[in-house]
């Protein structure tokens, strides 16, 4: 080891490297070399498939006299995560598959070397255990150990049992650690009451049948409030499966697209950059699958989807990290109603297979899953318009630039009188909580910066301002301060500004608009779709305009190659993609992107002091 955290941990190690030469002694009276008995290269399960689960499942159920009476031999190994030694006996909890099994080692019966063996070993070390199955006094069913098998030292201390990795960000950085050590987050519940005799007041005298019930407080179970990280990342990968199975059986075909392209397309994403030394061309990280799963139409195979990882140079926060994993999926001769209807009934379904309800519980909300809204974006804006604001906006108020200008000037005037600059406390008029009167203030410098944006000026050398793309983005910005964190319930949102859709078919009746829609749940979007725009000319004319736009998160040059395939006919198609890591977030309670992800993106760790930390070494 190049370095240790602690002095402590440093003089364990070096205490377990002398451990561990001692079994070594141990096993050469055996045969076996100091490699075969220190760092041997398998264990046989038995019978087969067996493990702890299975063991679980199968014997749980039996009595003490039922196992008594078949003896059932087992062999299975794990890590000792407890560990006893009481004379010529001792007792340990081994971990394996995410469930512990205790074992119970006797002299006796493991013989003198196999029990030496025993008071060598240490918390975290792995073993494997060959035996049968009997319940102890306590009725703890257990493993009556015949014979033990060193597999590995822990050369370095675990965290407390009790509480795990308590530092969250270390919980992510040591994921290896958190995996098996994180056994969630609880929530202590007031005791309920429940009759039971009380006669402690009672005359002696007095018979049983005086005995009167009063209500006396119960010890309630803990609710749980967060699962332990090994349970959040099964449940991923069975959210995967679902997804799977759910395109699989409507004839959809899984492919797979480039993660290194030439042109960084399909969404607006500042990408990473690479180069590569043998064709000495610059190359992009994959920002989105979405024009290549496009081509793919193009080339005939109707129904395509594919769980990718993306990258997006972008910051960091609860719900983005710059690697994330998205599902895309596409289906020609459909449009952006259909996939609505599909939506629906993936996330219904997902949800029943992987947590057998529709019911999720996220921040604190109880979310219903099967249980669905749409509203367009310009109805949400109204919707969700606070009270205490006016004027309450219209959808007249959204139908051209005028128009908004004025509802904006009136907006900005009423709170500029109600909610002072110098954030003082609101007006009597405002009687919502100082949050509330906060939000007022960012509805009103956001309505102030889009006036701005409506207001300006043509550039020198310019004689028109597009008010259409300066009204679209504008649009789209209020609608994200105003409605998006009251979706918390699933809410689709439709027909989204031309301006901030560069590849969605337009509205046939409304040219500014374009036929798009994003779903949220626990108040942030989870997934983005829209009927695609399968017209080259109008497509090409678009990617000009971003490249001629500059800004950094739009594409820097026209993938050509895709307008060519566009060229050759993309029928009528609809595209969604959404979000495995959020979707993930939602359906085990995960609060932070960071949650779900294995090995989430973590700055470096700069080197500092070594610290004394909890390192649980007591045995249980």
């Amino acid at each position: 080891m190049s370095q240790f955290e602690s002095q402590f941990e440093e003089d364990l190690y070096h205490a377990r490297q002398q451990t561990l030469q001692k079994i070594a002694e141990l096993g050469q009276k055996t045969g076996l070399s100091a490699a075969e008995a220190t760092y041997p290269n398998h264990f046989r399960f038995s019978p087969e498939g067996i493990d702890i689960p299975t063991i679980r499942r199968q014997y749980d159920r039996l009595s003490a006299e039922q196992l008594e009476a078949e003896k059932p031999p087992v062999a299975i190994a794990g890590r000792i995560v407890a560990i006893r030694l009481q004379g010529k006996a001792g007792f340990a909890q081994l971990q394996q598959g995410g469930q512990r099994l205790q074992i119970y080692v006797r002299k006796d019966n493991v013989g003198e070397d196999g029990f030496e063996l025993y008071k060598l070993l240490d918390l975290g070390d792995h073993i494997g255990v060959e035996g049968f199955l009997f319940r102890t006094r306590t009725n703890e069913l257990t493993i009556h150990a015949e014979k033990l098998t060193f597999l590995t030292k822990a050369m370095l201390p675990l965290p407390d049992k009790f509480s795990g990795l308590g530092d969250i960000e270390l919980r992510y950085r040591r994921r290896y650690l958190d995996l098996f050590t994180d056994t969630g987050d609880y929530e202590e519940l007031p005791a309920p009451e429940a009759p039971t005799t009380d006669v402690s007041s009672r005359p002696e005298s007095a018979s049983f049948a005086d005995a009167v019930e009063r209500p006396v407080s119960l010890p309630a179970e803990p609710q749980q409030t967060r699962l332990p990280s090994r349970d959040v990342f099964v449940k991923r990968a069975a959210i995967l499966r679902a997804i799977r199975k759910f395109f699989d059986e409507r004839g959809y075909l899984e492919v797979e697209t480039p993660m290194l392209h030439t042109v960084a397309g399909g969404a607006a994403a500042r990408p990473f950059t690479t180069h590569h030394n043998a064709l000495d061309i610059p190359l992009s990280l994959r920002i989105a699958p979405e024009l290549y799963l496009k081509r793919l139409v193009v080339g005939g195979l109707d129904r395509v989807y594919e769980i990718n990882r993306n990258f997006r140079n972008e910051g960091v926060s609860t719900r983005h990290n710059p690697e994330f994993t998205m599902l895309e999926f596409y289906q020609a001769y459909a449009n952006y109603h259909d996939l609505m209807d599909l939506t629906q009934e993936l996330i219904t379904q997902v949800a029943q297979e992987v947590n057998g309800t529709t019911i999720t519980h996220f921040n604190g909300d109880e979310i219903d899953l099967s249980q669905w809204t749409k509203l367009s974006m310009r109805e949400a804006v109204i919707k969700f318009w606070p009270e205490e604001l006016e004027p309450a906006p219209t959808l007249a108020d959204f139908s051209n630039r005028i128009a908004f200008l004025y509802f904006l000037e009136a907006v900005e005037d009423y709170v500029a009188d109600y909610i002072p600059s110098n954030k003082a406390s609101a007006d009597a008029k405002i009687t919502a909580s100082v949050e509330r009167a906060r939000k007022i203030q960012e509805i009103g410098a956001a309505c102030q910066k889009v006036f701005a944006d409506l207001s300006d000026q043509p550039q020198p050398g310019s004689t028109t301002v597009d008010y259409g793309l300066a009204l679209g983005r504008s649009f789209a910005a209020l609608f994200e301060v105003i409605a998006e964190e009251h979706l918390v319930q699933p809410t689709i949102i439709y027909d989204f500004p031309l301006a901030v859709s560069p590849l969605s078919k337009v509205k046939p009746d409304e040219p500014d608009w374009v036929e798009r829609f994003e779903f949220y749940i626990g108040g942030f979007e989870v997934g983005n779709a829209f009927s695609e725009l399968n017209d080259a000319g109008d497509q090409r004319s678009r990617f000009a305009a971003q490249v001629d736009d500059k800004d950094p998160e739009s594409m820097a040059e026209i993938d050509e190659d895709y307008v060519r395939a566009l060229g050759y006919g993309l029928p009528p198609t609809a595209g969604e993609g959404i979000g495995i890591d959020r979707l993930t977030m939602l359906l085990t309670g995960s609060r932070s992107i960071r949650d779900v992800i294995l090995f989430p993106l973590m700055r470096p760790l700069v080197k500092q002091a070594a610290t004394e930390e909890d390192h649980g070494e007591s045995a249980e």
